[in-house]
């Protein structure tokens, strides 16, 4: 088998959605004659713990670890956070912070921790591979960011070595939706750029997980993308033969963190809107929000009298998320109301697919998103602010399930297998080492 290295800051038992792309691939890379080896921190911040995940691991995987010294402690205790609680990205925040400190430290994040906070594992991690692969070969180098960190972990050893190098982005890096928001100085951007630059230029091939992504890096660093979208484990599906019973209210579930650029104002008032119209709604209308959620949110459902629908539900092990999403009526689909909404493709998004249950977006109608939505039939987009529209959507759908009718037409979601994306690494793979 050809050997790849894997340098990923997430690995279990470390879970949420910046886990499961590698964890997929890894899992099925054997059968298309790779090998993975993976380099990951022994200590890191993770957002989430899920010990479920240990099972999609291979069999007598090497698993490189070392530790990793990073400033969350001490920005824990300058913005008065216990150090037993987590870190959660895109600022999420379940309680209302201090203007002037939560101000301070953002700023005090961007312009001193850049790339990002894991930047003091770059050196030493180099150090340390560079041993490791004098002694172990490989045939690729493979970082996954963010953190971009990550990724400049593998340039200098691809480098080195001359060994092809895949840099491989789950998101944007200067086009991220929270960009904006660390309050960069203009040489903290400039430094921003210039990386993002020498990563695009340096690495072999880059892999991304959406057109819009592809599009957004071009006009960055004008190259080849190849883009290998986010996808669905059929092994994390429950198996036809396995009876689901579906939610006997009218369910309408969002699975995963709401964060407050992600916060679907249009969503609120219009179902507010729907329940004044709509005589019955009240009494069949549950809301499930499975995951974190920010405190802005929180205030929002508030403020339009809708808590006594919601059912909050913490963080859940990965496969039974999924459950929820099988037995909910409705999945709630929101893209971030961001610059870069069009080219955003959630994990989440494909996992809805699998479950087969009719699906409600609000973003973009004419983004990544809405354009799959439309290949495989699997549900109904609304634009940012159209409370109209989504109202309604969420009448129609009530009225189908009032009449036993509200049913998945999802088709056409076999090229979102994690298997079948694995493939398609692969290939990439082969043609990296072809090339070399």
């Amino acid at each position: 088998m050809k050997r790849a290295l894997i340098i990923t800051y997430y690995w279990p038992p470390s879970g949420g959605a910046g886990i499961q792309r590698w964890l997929k691939f890894v899992k099925y890379l054997r059968e298309f004659d790779w090998e993975p080896v993976i380099y990951t921190p022994e200590n890191p911040e993770n957002p989430e713990t899920d010990l479920s995940l240990f099972q999609d691991i291979p069999a007598d995987l090497e698993v490189l670890k070392r530790p990793i010294w990073e400033p969350y402690n001490l920005y824990k205790k300058f913005i008065g956070q216990k150090t037993d609680e987590k870190i959660h990205s895109a600022f999420l925040s379940e309680h209302r912070k201090k203007p002037l400190i939560e101000n301070f430290s953002v700023w005090l994040r961007g312009n001193f921790f850049i790339p990002d906070a894991r930047k003091f594992w770059i050196r030493p991690s180099v150090h340390y591979l560079t041993r490791y692969l004098g002694n172990h070969p490989v045939n690729v180098i493979i970082s996954t960011g963010p953190p971009h960190s990550m990724h400049l972990i593998a340039l200098p050893l691809a480098k080195k070595f001359n060994v092809p190098w895949l840099a491989d982005f789950r998101d944007p890096w200067t086009e991220i939706d929270f960009y904006q928001e660390l309050r960069l100085t203009p040489w903290a951007d400039r430094k921003h750029r210039q990386l993002e630059k020498e990563v695009l230029q340096a690495a072999g091939t880059v892999t991304v997980i959406s057109d819009g992504m592809a599009e957004s890096f071009y006009r960055i660093h004008p190259r080849l993308y190849h883009v290998i979208t986010n996808g669905f484990d059929e092994d994390d599906i429950a198996p036809p033969e396995y009876s689901l019973s579906v939610d006997s209210h009218f369910s309408i579930a969002h699975i995963g963190t709401l964060v407050s650029t992600r916060n679907p104002i249009t969503f609120w008032d219009a179902l507010k809107q729907a329940i004044i119209e709509q005589p019955g709604l009240s009494d069949d209308l549950e809301i499930k929000l499975v995951g974190k959620v920010d405190w802005t949110v929180q205030n929002s459902i508030e403020q339009f009298g809708l808590s006594k629908f919601i059912r909050r539900m913490e963080y859940l092990p990965h496969r039974e998320a999924i459950r929820q999403q099988q037995h909910s009526r409705i999945l709630l689909l929101i893209i971030n109301n961001t610059p870069n909404a069009g080219m955003i493709l959630t994990g989440k998004f494909f996992e809805y697919l699998a479950a087969r249950r009719p699906i409600l977006c609000l973003g973009p109608v004419h983004g990544d998103a809405a354009k799959i939505l439309d290949e495989t039939h699997s549900g109904l987009i609304v634009g940012f602010g159209d409370s109209r529209k989504m109202k309604e959507h969420i009448l129609i759908l009530y009225r189908l399930y009032k009449n036993n009718a509200l049913v998945s037409t999802t088709q056409n979601i076999d090229l979102y297998a994690r298997k079948n994306l694995t493939s398609k690494l692969a290939s990439i793979l082969n043609n990296m080492v072809s090339a070399g």
